[in-house]
């Protein structure tokens, strides 16, 4: 059944109050409160006991610039510390050439294209030999250091009295425990109005706060210094002399705060806080990347937090994270155990309410590093967000552009969180400056192009690892999350003044680089690699899906804007000859390749050439290109790395398979998700967090066809709950309300007038519409 409502409208969002721990609550206690179902518990990560591995256990809060993982120890406490901006490598590197060719190929990629019309297929390795070389200065990004809080009366071991938890609707992580008569509680959070760390440190009893912080870094490229209740840390990266500095001011209620070597004391107070604040003088501006000296911001920043106090810092954190966090909530019939976090998760799969509030909470997890690890201000989140422990991270924690970064956005627009996006598109932005270089000297074209990974400093050329090095089809990829935006919130001038100009000029690029294929006169990419398995080709099944994509939506976009005719004539005659990347091959699959090459025995972890079907809008349910999907991801199996399952999620929801979604969130909880609930590829790898998230959504709420999909791909395993204010693509925020598995209620808020259709197969007629603006019912089949 098919409702159709018109309505101008605003969308209304209500903050719910939420209770927050009492000092000195012990870890039983706690558990009660848990067992109670306490609303207050519902939202939170709890162990009990400390982190000993910072991948596996540490509890990670952040404002998008600044990261922290909190490991709750006792006899020194230790606060890993992140500032997302300090990086090596890049200009001040030796030898930084942006992954451009360092000496002219002239004729090297017209001789790959002639040798793949002529053999069909070429080796990864012959093909890196001919365009790859080797990285110079790429760099990495880096720990700024660990803060440490050193306890010399303080339990050595936890006992029954001890908690850490890490609340995700507030943003706030604590550590409490009993020791010698007095209950000790900790507090963190992460700022992004004010931009500092602050922790607070409290007793039951007067005089019994005593500790030593300090500051630590595997790197020896800095100074400590004391003075007064501040400390003051400055240094310069060897490998490239970028500048940064952190600065903590410490402050005490009662007792005394002295400074020493390097140190800041605090002896008997009653209670004591600190605030943290660090920055680089790294700019995302081509080609130097650099900017102004941190140092006055980041006094400023500490000055005036110290000047607002602990009160209304912690006030203000809560109300900015809060208006973001609470637009969203989903209820799936869960029940809140009495488990510790870990031990819920090692328990889960018994197909109890207990596996239904794991699964809930990792929904909202999702969201919570999302606004923890991208705000205006900041480059966009990493391959780990904004967290990381070592100067060497896999894969250098980069910007890797064939899937990980653009999944890492998945649920930013269907989840509420649309302002998480402002450093992608300025990131994205920004590589078109160093692209333009690299489509000029290894394409000899116009446009802008990046391959298969970057970095801050505009890395949009290549390397020599053969399986890896060539995807040049990644600056279309990024776009496509821009245009979305667009999608969900109508802004023409965004899309003039943001997004189009991003689009068109990828979009030139293409026109400029496709190519025509001797076996049957279509255009196509070439040369061409499915990531990151087999032969390069020409017209590899994903580099086709995802031009089509771009040329589609720049088209869209052009369109609207009224852009020249010409151009518009362009794209549609490119279109018309472009080789759309829809095959079906011997054995009903949907082809990977041109050619029918799939081997039915492949489980890769990449199914890239499902690109149409999900994140594109190429392929519908139920079309024949549907079906063929259907049967290559069922080859594929249901195994792979985390970010793998977390996209099958998706793949599935599009297919309306909920069930089949279900068994592959449940399949990435039971063995790809670590004890503190990050995805691990392994090893650590954010972006299967924010594909999970993306697949639930995807699951209850669907519109990249026009019409809005209520509940298209509900499991059996949720028959009844509800979820508030997703999401859909015109400007639509839904609440949905179902009960034995069909919607019972939806609430629609327009946030612009046009005409919004809604359908669902689990809709049989008489079921309500509210408009919740106008207080006006609608009944299906009216």
């Amino acid at each position: 059944m098919t409702g159709d409502i018109t309505r101008r409208a605003t969308v209304k969002t209500a903050l719910a109050a939420a209770g927050a721990l009492t000092l000195g609550t012990p870890a039983l206690a706690y558990a009660a409160r848990r067992a109670a179902a306490d609303p207050g518990d519902a939202w939170r990560l709890w162990y009990d006991k400390p982190a000993a591995d910072w991948e596996r256990e540490s509890l990670p809060l952040g404002n998008g610039a600044l990261g922290v993982g909190v490991f709750g120890t006792l006899g020194s406490e230790k606060l890993t510390l992140n500032e997302k901006t300090l990086w090596t490598g890049g200009p001040g590197a030796g030898g930084y050439d942006f992954g451009n060719w360092r000496e002219p190929r002239p004729g090297a990629l017209e001789a790959v294209q002639d040798r793949l019309d002529a053999e069909g297929q070429l080796s990864p390795e012959t093909v890196a030999q001919q365009l790859g070389q080797g990285k110079q200065g790429f760099g990495a990004y880096q720990i700024l250091g660990e803060l440490l809080l050193d306890h010399p009366s303080a339990p050595g071991g936890p006992d029954g009295s001890y908690w850490r938890d890490l609340d995700i609707a507030e943003g706030v992580a604590a550590v409490a425990y009993a020791h010698e008569g007095a209950d000790h509680r900790r507090e963190y959070f992460v700022s992004y109005p004010d931009s500092v760390v602050v922790g607070r440190l409290t007793a039951s009893q007067p005089g019994r706060v005593s500790f030593t912080l300090r500051y630590t870094s595997p790197r020896n490229d800095f100074q400590a210094s004391a003075s007064g209740d501040r400390l003051t840390i400055r240094g310069t990266l060897q490998d490239n002399g970028l500048v940064f500095e952190a600065q903590i001011r410490l402050l005490s209620d009662g007792g005394s705060v002295s400074a020493g070597n390097g140190s800041l004391t605090v002896n008997g107070a009653n209670s004591a806080w600190f605030v943290l604040s660090a920055g680089t003088d790294y700019a995302d501006t081509y080609p130097d990347y650099r900017g102004a000296d941190p140092h006055d911001r980041v006094t400023g920043a500490v000055d005036q937090a110290v000047q607002a106090g602990h009160g209304t810092l912690r006030e203000r954190h809560v109300a900015d994270h809060r208006g973001l966090f609470d637009r969203v909530a989903l209820d799936i019939g869960q029940q809140q155990p009495a488990q510790t976090t870990d031990r819920q998760l090692a328990g889960y799969g018994s197909g109890s309410g207990a596996d239904r509030a794991l699964e809930a909470l990792f929904f909202q997890y999702g969201r919570y590093l999302l606004i923890a690890s991208s705000r205006a201000g900041s480059t966009p989140a990493n391959l780990q967000g904004v967290w990381n422990n070592v100067t060497n991270p896999p894969w250098s924690a980069d910007y890797h552009v064939n899937i990980n970064l653009q999944m890492n956005y998945w649920p930013a627009e269907v989840t509420n969180l649309a302002e998480t996006t402002g450093p992608y598109d300025d990131f994205v932005d920004a590589l078109r400056a160093p692209g333009r270089v690299s489509a000029q000297e290894i394409y000899e074209s116009g446009g802008w192009v990046v391959h298969n990974e970057t970095n801050p400093y505009g890395f949009t050329g290549v390397h020599n690892w053969a399986s890896s090095f060539w995807f040049p089809e990644a600056a279309a990829w990024l776009t496509q999350q821009m245009y979305e935006h667009y999608l969900f919130d109508g802004s023409t001038d965004y899309l003039r003044n943001t997004a189009y100009p991003v689009m068109k000029e990828a979009s030139e690029f293409w026109l400029a680089n496709l190519r025509t294929d001797p076996r049957d006169g279509k255009l196509v990419v070439t040369p061409s690699y499915s990531p990151e398995q087999g032969n390069f080709t020409a017209g590899c099944s994903m580099s086709q899906q995802i031009v089509y994509d771009l040329l589609t939506n720049t088209l869209e976009a052009a369109q609207t804007l009224g852009d020249s005719p010409d151009f518009r004539t362009r794209l549609q005659d490119t279109l018309a000859d472009l080789d759309p990347g829809l095959r079906i091959g011997s054995w009903g699959q949907l082809q990977e390749w041109k050619a029918d090459l799939d081997d039915q025995n492949n489980d890769h972890r990449h199914v890239s050439h499902l690109f149409g079907l999900h994140p594109g809008r190429q392929i519908e349910v139920g079309s024949q290109w549907a079906e063929a999907a259907k049967v290559s991801l069922t080859a594929r199996g249901d195994g792979g790395t985390g970010w793998s399952k977390a996209w099958k999620i998706n793949f599935w929801a599009r297919l309306t398979d909920g069930n089949h979604a279900h068994k592959m969130l449940s399949e990435q909880l039971k063995s790809s998700t670590l004890p503190n609930l990050w995805d691990t590829h392994p090893p650590f790898q954010i972006d299967g967090n924010f594909g999970a998230t993306s697949g639930i959504a995807e699951m209850l709420l669907q519109s990249q066809h026009g019409p809005i999909e209520v509940l298209p791909a509900l499991p059996g395993a949720w028959p009844a709950g509800s979820v508030t204010g997703l999401r859909a693509r015109g400007g639509a925020t839904l609440d949905v309300t179902w009960s034995g598995g069909r919607a019972t209620r939806i609430a629609l808020h327009a946030s612009r007038t046009r005409q919004l259709t809604l359908r669902s197969s689990l809709l049989p007629g008489g079921e309500q519409v509210i408009d919740a603006v106008a207080g006006q019912t609608y009944t299906f089949g009216d």
